[in-house]
């Protein structure tokens, strides 16, 4: 069994955790605490006869944590870059994060910009084209989620788990700073790559 370990970051109150919540439980809680410092949980996939364990880190956004939370980048293989579509601010904070994630995270930590809350279209303040041509201009994917509705959620996670077991195969393993057991449910997802729409309504 592989381990990839991914990182989700961001602004407070872009719905980092709703996401998590929402591909590991298919729920939504609108009302849960604010995360503070760092909390972690597992998700099994399979990729062919391959069964893969994602560490699945979520960190404050608070800047009083951002010292807290900056060892946790190391060793990440993928990185999950969130901002909430009707908050403009946050967007912009988007290169600041990526800034920290070069900066902390091994050089090959795929990168993916993630605008949520999709369902608040009537509240957009950062269209669609405007996202993908910000991931796009640095080489990253490009998803639109709403943790409420669960869309896009699930095609997030799929596709960084097959770029970072892509990236395994043709580069092979790192040494692992820690490793954590846990069990939990597994998705399956085809093995060969296939065409996703990078963005929902």
């Amino acid at each position: 069994m592989q381990e990839f370990k991914f990182i989700i970051v961001g602004e407070s109150g872009v719905g980092k955790s709703c996401i998590l919540l929402r591909m590991k439980y298919d729920t939504f809680q609108s009302d849960h605490d604010v995360t503070i410092g760092v909390t972690f949980m597992t998700q099994m996939m399979q990729i062919g006869s391959t069964e893969l364990k994602l560490q699945l880190w979520d960190t404050a956004g608070q800047e009083i944590f951002r010292s807290i939370t900056q060892s946790y980048y190391r060793e990440s293989h993928c990185a999950i870059i969130v901002y909430d579509i009707s908050n403009a601010n946050s967007f912009s904070k988007l290169s600041d994060w990526i800034r920290n994630v070069r900066d902390l995270a091994p050089a090959d930590c795929t990168i993916a910009i993630v605008g949520n809350k999709s369902d608040l279209s009537d509240q957009r303040q950062v269209s669609t084209e405007e996202g993908r041509a910000f991931a796009e201009s640095h080489g990253f994917p490009f998803f639109e989620t709403s943790a409420l509705t669960g869309e896009n959620v699930q095609a997030l996670f799929e596709e960084c788990a097959l770029i970072a077991f892509t990236n395994f195969q043709k580069f092979g393993p790192r040494v692992r700073e820690r490793r954590v057991s846990s069990t939990d449910s597994t998705i399956w997802i085809e093995e060969q790559r296939q065409e996703k729409a990078n963005s929902c309504c």
